[in-house]
């Protein structure tokens, strides 16, 4: 090797050190979109009434309450114990019970065999 070609080979394999860097970062950023907790669906008395987004609750809507996404986010909800998921809007803030990350509307419950139990593990991944 030539005393020009050890400091370009240096650079360059410092470059490519630097790009798994950064790629690996990203990929760490992108796991932390995902969320492991237990769902719970929202009781009829709250059918009608304003979500925190400024909308009315509706039990028929494929929507759900989480405590910090953005309102409009669309997240999968996903059981890992029966493979069942349901695709839902964030529209309101909740819930506010220990271990609990997702309240469900009745319908995206339903879909997720919710509603003889109460309360499941989920999975929570962001989808946009």
């Amino acid at each position: 090797m030539g005393a020009r070609t050890r400091p370009f080979l240096t650079c360059c394999l410092a470059g490519l050190l630097t790009l798994g860097t950064v790629a690996s970062v990203h990929a760490h950023d992108t796991s932390a979109e995902a969320q492991e907790g237990y769902a719970s669906f929202y009781h009829d008395k709250f059918q009608g009434r304003t979500t925190a987004s400024g909308e009315p609750f509706d039990q028929n809507q494929l929507t759900a309450a989480h405590r910090n996404l953005p309102f409009g986010t669309e997240v999968m909800v996903t059981r890992p114990d029966t493979g069942q998921e349901v695709r839902v809007v964030i529209n309101d803030r909740g819930p506010f019970v220990k271990g609990r990350i997702i309240d469900l509307s009745k319908r995206a419950a339903r879909k997720l065999g919710l509603l003889q139990r109460g309360v499941a593990p989920v999975m929570v991944t962001q989808i946009n």
